[in-house]
């Protein structure tokens, strides 16, 4: 039987061939995934129900069930998203920069496949396709760790991807999966020096802290989402309601969904109660500052810990603050460096928010939830790194990519 090893291995010795892999070839294995997807989707929703199943058992909370189920529109949905990655240039080969050199050597730069990536993340299948054909059309081999809790669904899943390398004639081997040996299998792809050339964890806090403390092979840190919103003084009040309601109720399982709002203590009378108002009507418990206890009655109070939780559910961390300068302070200290907006009419006022929040996206008069792969036009995501090196940020096709130089000489030696 193979080990967790032997199959990094594998991907290994497949991703030169799938670097080298032309353009319409990988564009055909992902026409192939967009067009198994549908067609397999009886096979895969069968999968899916036993891990819904194990995931009520092992009582699984709803947000978490909500990630990890698939339905035929969900299904159609991640085949749509695959199809809009054909339609993307290949970074493959792009050159960065060049020049000539007063020797007359010739520097090209241009941008290659990272080579392996390996991907460790929690029970979300739609992700194994995304980065899966993310990593193809930028001619990376992949090795995923999709958790437990969709182990039945993400096995049909690679299967499938498998099957449309293969009938694009390409190595099928440079998709891969550990899950069936559980952490042992998560554990290798952290030692797996030499095979994996950078790991990327998805999920909570938890996972990415595992992965970044105990990784032997380079890591891109992707963040968990403590997502603030602050609503300024000039803050119009429709767009206010609508923002929040937005950030925290379309999707609040998600690492881009707001966690925390903090409100100018001169728009609370006007502001405030509209606000918060809509987010209760949706089911959203307010966690407040005394403040915010004081003008909203229904509010329970925070403690130190609200303004560090990310909840994935519904409910919120509110704060009433001084001014921007406080604002900017709580965030400073309290955020993961994910996204943030501000809600107003003082160009001033946004133009210090963009340029003093250190956090991978910042935002203006928009909804935190447009943090995203597929709303920035890159088709999917990876991940949302909230590092500094190599890639911030929603991670595409280019993320996924190095550079090497390439030099071209006429017989030219050092003095």
């Amino acid at each position: 039987m193979a080990t967790a090893l032997d199959k990094i291995t594998l991907a290994k010795g497949a991703a030169s061939a799938l670097a080298q892999a032309s353009t319409a070839q990988k564009n055909s294995a992902l026409a192939n995934i967009a067009e198994l997807l549908p067609a397999r989707a009886t096979e895969i929703i069968s999968a899916n129900q036993i891990d819904l199943a194990n995931g009520v058992a092992n009582n699984m909370t709803e947000s978490l069930q909500d990630r990890l189920r698939l339905d035929e529109a969900r299904i159609q949905a991640i085949a749509d998203a695959a199809k809009k990655i054909i339609g993307l240039a290949d970074p493959i080969g792009d050159v960065v920069r060049g020049m000539s050199l007063p020797n007359a050597l010739k520097l090209t730069q241009v941008r290659v496949p990272l080579g392996v990536i390996g991907v460790i993340y929690e029970a979300r299948p739609n992700v194994t396709i995304d980065i899966a054909v993310l990593a193809i059309k930028s001619g990376n081999a992949v090795v995923l760790r999709g958790g437990s809790a969709a182990e039945q669904t993400n096995k049909v899943l690679v299967q499938l991807l498998q099957d449309a390398l293969a009938l694009a004639g390409i190595n099928s081997d440079a998709v891969q999966t550990v899950d069936e040996f559980g952490r042992d299998g998560g554990v290798e792809m952290m030692r797996a020096v030499g095979l994996i050339d950078v790991l990327i964890p998805r999920g909570g806090a938890g996972l990415i802290q595992q992965v970044v403390q105990e990784a032997k092979v380079p890591v891109i840190q992707t963040g968990d989402g403590v997502v603030h919103i602050f609503i300024d003084e000039t803050a119009r009040l429709d767009w206010a309601v609508e923002i929040a309601h937005n950030a925290k109720v379309q999707r609040p399982s998600v690492c881009n969904a707001v966690e925390t709002l903090l409100i100018h203590e001169n728009a609370v009378e006007r502001v405030l109660p509209a606000v918060l108002d809509r987010l209760a009507e949706s089911g959203v418990t307010i966690h407040g500052d005394q403040a915010t206890q004081d003008n909203f009655f229904a509010a329970v109070p925070a403690t130190d810990e609200s303004w560090a939780t990310e909840y994935h559910d519904l409910d919120i961390s509110v704060k009433v603050v001084k001014d921007l300068d406080e604002a900017l302070a709580h965030i400073a200290k309290y955020s993961t460096k994910h996204t943030e907006s501000i809600i107003t009419e003082n160009v001033e006022n946004a133009e210090r928010f963009l340029n003093e929040v250190d956090s991978s996206t910042v935002m203006v008069n928009a909804s935190t939830r447009f943090t995203d792969g597929g709303e920035f036009g890159f088709g999917a995501e990876v991940g949302i790194s909230t590092q500094k090196l190599h890639a911030r940020g929603p991670m595409g096709l280019q993320e996924l990519t190095s550079t090497k130089w390439l030099v071209r000489g006429a017989g030219q030696v050092r003095a």
